[in-house]
């Protein structure tokens, strides 16, 4: 049970950094004003999405359901705390897409936001992981 929450753990970890550093490319990709920057960055998103973050979310789901599966699902039931977090996973599922979503933009070279823009939607994952953090650990109710 232990080595399905480690994996879990860095999974997540993994998923976290690339939710951190993808919004920062964005700041920097719409601050630039060069096709050499654009193209750079361009590569360095794709590869930052499809190669570390979505395998990251799907391995933190995988390993994360499985440990639901095995060890929390008799105590979904009367576990309040484990369905916000769920919610707060869903949520952050979607805060995902919506980088897909962007990513695309990108790649089009049809981005509509500014660089302040990507700044406050960065802040989105740091509270959303603070608050699942928080449930899991402390399991409020």
């Amino acid at each position: 049970m232990l080595w399905l929450k480690a994996l879990h753990l860095i999974f997540m970890v993994t998923w976290f950094a690339g939710l951190f550093y993808l919004p920062r490319l964005y700041v920097y990709h719409a601050m630039s004003d060069d096709a050499v920057s654009h193209e750079r960055f361009k590569v360095m998103e794709r590869k930052l999405y499809y190669g570390i973050m979505t395998p990251g979310m799907l391995c933190t789901f995988i390993f994360g359901f499985w440990m639901l599966k095995d060890y929390a699902w008799s105590l979904y039931s009367a576990a309040g705390w484990l369905h916000l977090k769920l919610i707060l996973l869903a949520l952050l599922a979607v805060y995902h897409g919506f980088c897909g979503k962007w990513l695309l933009d990108f790649k089009h070279d049809r981005n509509r936001h500014s660089h302040i823009y990507f700044r406050w939607i960065n802040e989105i994952p740091v509270l959303l992981l603070f608050a699942i953090i928080w449930l899991a650990v402390l399991k409020p109710f």
